[in-house]
């Protein structure tokens, strides 16, 4: 009874995280579309995606997750312990040490941005346009890092619909700056230059929505630098790590867009992979982001109190969980890349060759899908218990397979960079699994695998349902956009009830925790 209580709170408190970040990622989504159909996926737009690589590492390694990862861990043990004054007296010291530091850091890459574009390879006439770009887009690393804290504090206190909703004001704020912006610019530049805006825009927006809702806590952050207090030199000392492991998973994306430009095609590989990891991130945070994100505050605390037997049931049902919602998704976008790519992007200046790029990366990514989002709770798992070293090399390890897996598979063409990342992907997983048995003695594995198994067999029966009632319907109707809709809609419905009738006659346990939502939402 007591697990299933947890699996139902579990399972709310998901359901309630992924409906926000599901709202989110489809505003991304519609974000990309709109983006695409005034740019296309073949020519300057590609500047864009490689001006956006340096920024968005960074940001990776300093700010907002990294952060986070290794705030939350120290803000939850003193809120356990009681220490609220100090707790918060530690996180405005942070604030304003991450704000101070990560604005001369902005202005030193700024500054820097004419010494590093130029290592992708691109034409003379796009890396001109690349400088310009990342040189618009390099503030969002020091206003993230400062989100960082906030979200961190409203998590830590188990506050997760409105930081996952604020990116839904990022998302409209570039949308609009698309929409409104982009026809009154005079060339391909300047609506560059507009779409670059409109992100900082965005971004500023993100930082300021959660704020309010710090308000009603039992402490503030205010005007204060305490940089003697051990808790502050904790989370340094945690993050450390934690920045390399997380932005070393950048640096994979990097390396990825660096063999993509200067051995593939810089005309259109860049921006292909991009378009086809936005459709692959739409399912890993809606699912595996908000399971991680919910549970790594009770991770934390059951580290703190070091109840080993919770800490590792919490772990695996949270593998499981994420198994049990990423495995369909990630086999209904391999065998329906092609017509979801073309459904969501094929118009204006994106054609059908391009659709056939970017369908083949996406197809690739989604091999990987359900280990990047087992990934995700196995490092939280390893920050809850601060020992983010291991995760650490694991990442380094990754970093070095998927260089190798990128120059043997670069030959491949734009498909094989994101192969590349899946494939490295498993290895990453398999190798976090090992590190954590050997830490707190096994992680429900029989359990987990068994899981795994089932859902991996439902998802078997949604791909052939799936694909069967797509293809009838799209040869019987044809092309347009309606018919498409139907084609996929209905692809996917049966798809998915298929695979839910497949799970419960297979008895695959997470099920019950999803079916008791229904219980739960009539009561509210």
């Amino acid at each position: 009874m007591e697990e299933q209580g947890f699996g139902r709170r579990l399972a709310w408190s998901t359901a309630i995280f992924s409906l926000a970040t599901g709202l989110s990622r489809i505003l991304g989504l519609a974000r990309e579309i709109v983006a695409a159909y005034f740019f296309g996926t073949r020519g300057s737009i590609n500047s864009f995606t490689v001006a956006f690589q340096i920024p968005n590492l960074v940001r990776a390694l300093v700010a907002d997750a990294a952060l986070s990862s290794a705030f939350v861990p120290v803000f939850s043990e003193l809120l356990e312990k009681g220490e609220r004054v100090r707790a918060w007296r530690v996180a405005s010291t942070l604030f304003w040490l991450l704000l101070l530091g990560l604005s001369a850091l902005t202005a030193l890459f700024i500054l820097a941005a004419p010494l590093l574009m130029p290592v992708f390879g691109l034409p003379e006439e796009r890396e001109s346009l690349a400088v310009t770009l990342a040189q618009i887009l390099f503030p969002i690393v020091a206003l993230l890092g400062v989100s960082g804290i906030v979200v961190g504090i409203l998590n830590s206190y188990e506050h997760f619909s409105v930081p996952a909703l604020t990116p839904v004001a990022w998302n409209l704020a570039i949308i609009a700056g698309l929409v409104i912006g982009v026809p009154q610019a005079d060339s391909d530049e300047a609506k560059l230059y507009v779409y670059a805006g409109s992100i900082v825009a965005g971004t500023v927006l993100q930082v300021l929505l959660p704020v309010p809702w710090l308000r009603g806590r039992d402490g503030r952050l205010r005007m204060a630098i305490d940089v003697r207090d051990p808790a502050v030199k904790q989370v340094l000392v945690l993050m450390a790590p934690v920045m390399l492991g997380l932005g070393l998973i950048n640096v994979n994306s990097l390396i990825g867009t660096f063999f993509a430009a200067r051995y593939i095609d810089p005309e259109i590989a860049p921006n292909a992979i991009e378009r086809a990891f936005r459709i692959y991130m739409l399912p890993q945070g809606m699912f595996s982001v908000a399971v991680a994100t919910v549970l790594f505050p009770a991770l934390a605390r059951l580290a703190t109190r070091a109840d080993t037997d919770g800490f590792r049931h919490t772990v695996g049902v949270g593998l499981r969980q994420i198994a049990f919602l990423l495995l369909p998704a990630s086999v209904a976008s391999a065998v329906l890349a092609d017509p979801i790519v073309r459904l969501l992007y094929e118009r204006g200046r994106f054609d059908p060759e391009e659709t056939v790029v970017v369908a083949g990366a996406l197809a690739a990514f989604s091999l990987g899908l359900t280990f990047n989002g087992m990934m995700l709770m196995l490092n939280r798992a390893f920050f809850s218990l601060q020992a983010p070293r291991i995760p650490t090399w694991v990442a380094l390890g990754n970093l070095v397979l998927n260089t190798v897996l990128f120059a043997a598979f670069y030959k491949l063409g734009t498909w094989g960079i994101p192969l590349a990342i899946s494939l490295a992907n498993i290895a990453a997983t398999a190798a976090l699994v090992v590190a954590l048995r050997r830490r707190i003695d096994h992680v429900e594995g029989l359990e987990t695998a068994r899981s795994f198994l089932l859902s991996l067999l439902a998802s078997c029966g949604l791909a052939l349902s799936a694909f069967l009632v797509w293809t009838g319907i799209d040869v019987t109707l044809g092309r347009s956009f309606a018919a498409q809709l139907l084609a996929l809609g209905a692809g996917l419905t049966v798809g998915v009830a298929v695979y839910l009738v497949s799970c419960r006659l297979l008895g695959v346990r997470e099920l019950d925790a999803l079916l008791s939502l229904r219980t739960r939402l009539r009561r509210s």
